[in-house]
């Protein structure tokens, strides 16, 4: 309760901060923060052009791949992002913990709020692309797994900005989770590819990304992912959440004390 009242507290200076932790990654470049929204984009359209028209793979089903694949692939962006620059957020903010009386516990929500300027365009750019060929967005959907991200990434991040900032080699391994993370996730595959494993089929269907990045895509096409096995798949995403945020919230707070001290 501690950490959302401070959350609440400081919500304007999160929002400033992240405004301006988003223009600052791009500050040097003369493009500015259009490389920020120019380079996922250009990354999303290139994976479209491989793998429907150069492999021609077949892991969309019935949809058109740009349909199936552009919601799926903008939520790991945004959770891929997110993750990795919140996680290293106390160090990259290093000053505001050593030398002010600051709120270090919304540190990492400033990077959040950063990478949701880009996450932001990508899901307008799913949204688009996927109404030009008539599949329209559930909102509801689209709005419930959007606060379920966030409510993930907060937990997730929790953990991995105290531990990055007590041991810096956590940063890299955790990059190499999340490259890990992306090809065990059905953005690029399909679920039903499984269909023969229904144990491995199950115990993806339980992990968060796999959750979130076809939820996401649930809300343009019918899949099912959500309220499947009476919503066991729902259930099963919020008690790791939650799980997550105790565990990370219980050694954030063990240890922010000494962040200054390894800063």
């Amino acid at each position: 309760m501690n950490f959302i009242k401070t959350v609440i507290k400081n919500k304007k200076l999160v929002w400033q901060l992240g405004k301006n932790d988003f223009k600052n990654r791009f500050a040097s470049t003369s493009l500015g923060t259009i490389w920020g929204f120019l380079q996922p984009f250009v990354f999303m359209i290139t994976y479209v052009i491989v793998f429907e028209y150069i492999m021609k793979t077949q892991s969309s089903g019935e949809y058109p791949y740009v349909v199936w694949f552009l919601p799926g692939m903008s939520m790991w962006l945004f959770l891929n992002d997110s993750i990795m620059s919140a996680s290293s957020s106390i160090r990259t903010y290093s000053y505001l913990v050593k030398k002010v009386v600051f709120p270090v516990d919304v540190i990492p929500l400033i990077s959040t709020v950063a990478s949701s300027f880009v996450s932001i365009f990508l899901f307008a750019v799913a949204i688009i692309v996927c109404i030009i060929f008539g599949y329209i967005p559930n909102i509801l959907v689209l709005l419930y797994i959007i606060f379920a991200a966030y409510c993930f990434i907060i937990a997730f991040t929790r953990f991995t900005s105290a531990i990055t900032t007590l041991v810096p080699d956590f940063g890299n391994l955790l990059g190499i989770a999340m490259q890990l993370f992306m090809w065990f996730t059905p953005i690029v595959w399909n679920l039903s590819m499984l269909n023969g494993y229904q144990t491995i089929a199950t115990i993806m269907k339980c992990m968060p990304f796999t959750y979130l990045v076809t939820g996401f895509r649930e809300a343009f096409i019918s899949e099912n992912i959500l309220f499947e096995a009476n919503g066991l798949y729902t259930i099963a995403f919020w008690v790791i959440t939650i799980i997550i945020f105790i565990w990370g919230n219980s050694i954030f707070k063990r240890n922010k004390k000494d962040f200054a001290d390894v800063l």
